[in-house]
């Protein structure tokens, strides 16, 4: 009988047909292999060929035992570094010591990886940077403030608002010009048409009084006398606050009863410097700012008819929001028809006065108030001015 080679797993096999058969009658007599413990894996000895001529059965071969390893040891299992102070050692057990140390943060940056980590300096401390401007000796003499603001002003580096215009107003007692300091002579009141003082010279006049109202009373007749009284500080004319220690002659302005230190009471008195307590006193006043509602006591009567009799006047009078421009006048033969049981309707007469518009309901405008004269009887012209209007003239014969 031919012998029949095959190949498996690169090893040369030969079969006869003699052990073929012996081989299938003690097939049932050969005891099995015993198994593995390991998992079966699906062997690679398993052929089975076919072609065009004849189909062969192909027999396994017998398999060796795999060699089971033996089983791997458990892994160790080291405890944290905070908790492996706390585990007792036990005499039988391996003592084993770890010490952690912490990873490096990672960088995102793909150019830093290569970089070495900064070193931290431990103790060291923020050092103060200061700067020591040296000046030299000799002739150098440091600009003043002028002459910053003028240099300033040439580089065009800063933004600046107008300048306010100068206050040319002047006390009538102490001659200074605008207001004073709160703690001094304080603001301006206005005694007559161009006629102002200070609150605290005339608060301080030995005639002046005030009510509870606030009013002033008797300023005009401190500066009347005032007028005539020199001061012994400064030896101007306009002193009012006198000493008020008997048979004492000394006046002054109050600025200058505050440079001679003088000595002011609550109860509004004052001494000079000849006849005040030494050390300090009980009822002496150190502070002299007035916050209250203070005001001169006046003839407004009076004084509008002082505006009128002015020919060209050079001020604008204002009360509230009327502006006074021009009076007007009333010849002879139209003082039968511009007149009234309770007032008097001058041709020329000419004011203007603020208040709410026509047009919008939160908004103000200007109305221009006149008197003219037609077919010998008044008219009353009203001019409305407003901001991005034409001006609207209202007219008609009676001034309501």
């Amino acid at each position: 009988m031919k012998d029949i080679v095959f190949c498996s797993n690169n090893c040369f096999v030969l079969y006869s047909a003699a052990v073929q058969a012996k081989n299938s009658e003690n097939k049932e007599s050969v005891p099995s292999l015993p198994q593995s413990p390991l998992k079966e894996r699906p062997s690679k000895a398993f052929h089975q060929y076919s072609n065009n001529i004849s189909t062969l059965d192909v027999h396994c071969l017998p398999q060796l035992q795999e060699k089971v390893s033996p089983p791997s040891s458990p892994p160790i299992m080291f405890p944290p570094a905070f908790e492996a102070a706390k585990v007792e050692a036990k005499p039988d057990e391996l003592k084993v010591t770890v010490k952690l140390k912490p990873r490096l943060k990672a960088i995102h940056s793909s150019l830093d990886d290569c970089r070495p980590p900064s070193k931290k300096w431990k103790g060291m401390k923020w050092k103060k940077w200061s700067i020591q401007i040296v000046i030299p000796k000799g002739s150098f003499k440091p600009p003043c403030e002028e002459e910053i603001d003028e240099f300033l002003k040439k580089l065009g580096t800063t933004l600046k608002p107008d300048p306010v215009p100068k206050d040319y107003r002047k006390c009538c007692f102490c001659h200074e010009e605008g207001d004073g300091l709160t703690d001094g002579p304080a603001r301006l009141l206005n005694l007559d048409l161009d006629l102002w003082v200070h609150l605290n010279c005339a608060l301080w006049s030995t005639e002046v009084y005030e009510t509870q109202a606030g009013a002033l009373i008797n300023v005009e007749l401190a500066l009347r006398r005032g007028l005539q009284m020199k001061c012994m500080f400064c030896h101007k004319m306009g002193a009012t606050s006198g000493c008020h220690r008997l048979r004492c002659t000394n006046i002054y302005h109050f600025t200058c009863a505050i440079k001679a230190q003088c000595m002011f009471f609550k109860d509004k008195t004052m001494l000079c410097p000849m006849h005040k307590p030494k050390g300090t006193h009980e009822q002496e006043l150190s502070y002299f700012a007035v916050f209250r509602r203070v005001y001169v006591q006046r003839d407004e009567v009076r004084q509008i008819a002082s505006i009128v009799q002015r020919g060209e006047r050079d001020h604008t009078f204002r009360v509230g929001s009327l502006i006074f421009h021009a009076v007007g006048q009333l010849l002879p033969q139209q003082m039968q028809a511009f007149h009234s049981s309770k007032a008097l309707f001058p041709v020329g007469y000419e004011a203007s006065r603020l208040y709410w518009s026509m047009r919008y309901a939160n908004r103000r405008c200007r109305y221009l108030c006149s008197i003219e004269e037609k077919d010998g009887l008044p008219l009353f012209v009203i001019k409305v001015v407003e901001q991005g209007h034409e001006d609207l003239v209202l007219t008609d014969t009676t001034p309501k």
